[in-house]
């Protein structure tokens, strides 16, 4: 296989090494820091070569996640052939029961990602846990419901904002943590840190939840799944300083 040119995932290559780091463990590494048992990157010799350079061999990478893709779906026929990012993430997106519109930017629909992720981990939650993320949030919010906290979160997403990219934030740790035993690579600020800690468990249960929801013959969405998530983190990461804005 070799990788096929794909808009939604050439922004990677402007990324560094460091920045690229949490999405390959994802692809090549369990949570016991074992190697992945289907992975084809580690053994090549390009990465044997420029390890941790995932510049060097970037193609090779985004092959791997595209075959990863590949074996998602059910059909036979598709099984270790390379898929286009869109098309994984909608299929990631159907799995996940997410609301959104195959016609709709890819962007958008990594929010509505984002968003059922925040929604599904909120029903997961103590009203005191609700009141206390909506706290350290800073929401303003005069009730601290449920449906109140989803809404108010989902205006800030929508609105952009760099509030937004702090939630976006929230999820990939969790599932960072969640799929490698640790948090994001990335520095992040410490005001941050208790909001991530309130979430790293609800969020944990959701996507657990969410897998055992999947039937046993897609067992390849425990790597979709999380690397999809990271793309899409990382995209946000990465408008973020286009936009020259200062991140966590």
């Amino acid at each position: 296989m070799a990788y096929r040119y794909d808009k939604d995932l050439e922004f990677l290559r402007n990324l560094s090494s460091e920045e690229l780091n949490d999405f390959v463990s994802i692809l090549t590494h369990d949570k016991d820091n074992t190697t992945r048992f289907t992975e084809l990157i580690t053994v090549n010799e390009l990465y044997k070569k420029f390890y941790p350079d995932h510049k060097q061999y970037l193609d090779l990478i985004l092959d791997e996640f595209q075959c990863f893709g590949g074996n998602t779906f059910a059909n036979i026929l598709r099984m270790g052939k390379g898929v286009l990012y869109k098309e994984i993430l909608c299929d990631v997106a159907d799995k996940l029961k997410v609301n959104y519109n195959k016609n709709s930017d890819t962007e958008i629909i990594e929010i509505n990602l984002f968003m059922k992720i925040l929604e599904n981990s909120l029903d997961q939650m103590s009203k005191e846990q609700i009141k206390e993320i909506s706290q350290e949030l800073n929401l303003n919010l005069s009730t601290f419901t449920k449906q109140s906290t989803m809404a108010a979160m989902q205006f800030l997403i929508k609105q952009g904002s760099f509030k937004s990219y702090q939630l976006i934030v929230i999820v990939a740790n969790a599932i960072s943590k969640l799929i490698l035993g640790r948090g994001l690579s990335a520095v992040v600020n410490v005001s941050l840190t208790k909001a991530m800690s309130i979430f790293v468990g609800p969020i944990g249960w959701t996507i657990t939840g969410m897998w055992t929801a999947i039937d046993i013959a897609g067992p390849a969405y425990r790597v979709t799944i999380p690397a999809v998530i990271q793309i899409a983190y990382l995209r946000q990461s990465y408008n973020m300083k286009q936009n020259n804005q200062k991140l966590l």
